[in-house]
């Protein structure tokens, strides 16, 4: 048996904390947070920790004007954590620099709560 086969993988569902959401389905997720959202582009396999690496992309929103015909770029970024029970932590980083997000807290069967710029 290989080693990707005997790592354990979140399942789908959603999962939500403050300024965060993060909706599990077949062969990755999207995330929402208060201004922007971004998707894992592959399943969150977890290892022996419970820790996970999965790459994807983040998109920055923003309130104010649309602009026409300038759609807003998609940025390539990795997200990390950690899954213990029924609580994750999860951590942005950004691969086009040395940016980080805060860490966020999501619980398993939560919706969250997010605060839209608008």
């Amino acid at each position: 048996m290989s080693e990707r086969t005997n790592k354990a993988s979140v399942s789908g569902g959603v999962w939500g904390g403050n300024h965060v959401r993060l909706n599990v389905r077949e062969g990755g997720a999207d995330v929402e947070f208060d201004c922007a959202h971004g998707s894992l582009g592959g399943p969150i396999s977890l290892d022996a920790e419970g820790r996970f690496d999965v790459a994807g992309t983040y998109v920055r929103e923003g309130p104010g004007p649309i602009r026409i015909g300038r759609e807003p770029s998609a940025r390539p970024a990795r997200y990390t954590g950690r899954v213990e029970g029924r609580t994750m932590t999860l951590r942005v980083k950004f691969t086009d620099g040395d940016q980080a997000s805060e860490a966020f807290t999501l619980t398993r069967g939560s919706e969250g709560r997010l605060w839209k710029c608008r």
